[in-house]
């Protein structure tokens, strides 16, 4: 199974993926560090580091897949293609597809988040958020045919984690 998280910088996507990654004993591969660590290789701000972050995480997270093994990949997914790029891959693999959208309808306390993880993510979180708002765009194209649950972090992790698990039939 090729587990796909989507939504905002701090909207809870992380702590979701890796809780329902422990639960069921998959590996996570999250983009946002992929894309810290080619920053830090010298490769500049200015060149495509998003796209490349994604293109890594896909062949991790392909090899994972023909192993046999499930993954849970854990990313902003904004664009269509971004969440296209996974519904190939899960073709390509045979491998069952979920979209799990993450996101947080309190403004506060997304606020809140965003400034608690300041400082992890080289272009900062508000611009993060920005940037991912302009780009956002609607579920349609192929994502759209694969199964999504959309997630509010205003309710309880525990409660988001268990309706997570109930999408994925675990």
């Amino acid at each position: 199974m090729l587990v796909v998280t989507a939504g905002l910088p701090a909207a809870g996507k992380s702590t979701i993926a890796e809780v329902v990654s422990n639960r069921l004993g998959l590996p996570v591969l999250s983009v946002d560090p992929i894309e810290v660590a080619i920053l830090s290789a010298g490769i500049g701000a200015d060149q495509p580091t998003g796209l490349a972050a994604y293109l890594v995480a896909e062949t991790m997270a392909e090899g994972v897949l023909a192993s046999g093994r499930g993954v849970v990949i854990d990313a902003v997914n904004a664009v269509e293609p971004a969440r296209e790029q996974w519904v190939r891959l899960a073709a390509r693999q045979s491998a069952t597809l979920r979209f799990i959208e993450v996101m947080c309808s309190d403004p506060e306390l997304h606020r809140d988040r965003l400034a608690a993880r300041s400082g992890r993510h080289a272009a900062g979180p508000a611009f993060a958020v920005e940037q991912s708002l302009a780009e956002w765009e609607p579920w349609g194209g192929e994502s759209a045919a694969a199964p999504r649950i959309t997630l509010d972090t205003v309710q309880p992790l525990g409660v988001n984690v268990e309706q997570a698990l109930a999408f994925l039939g675990a």
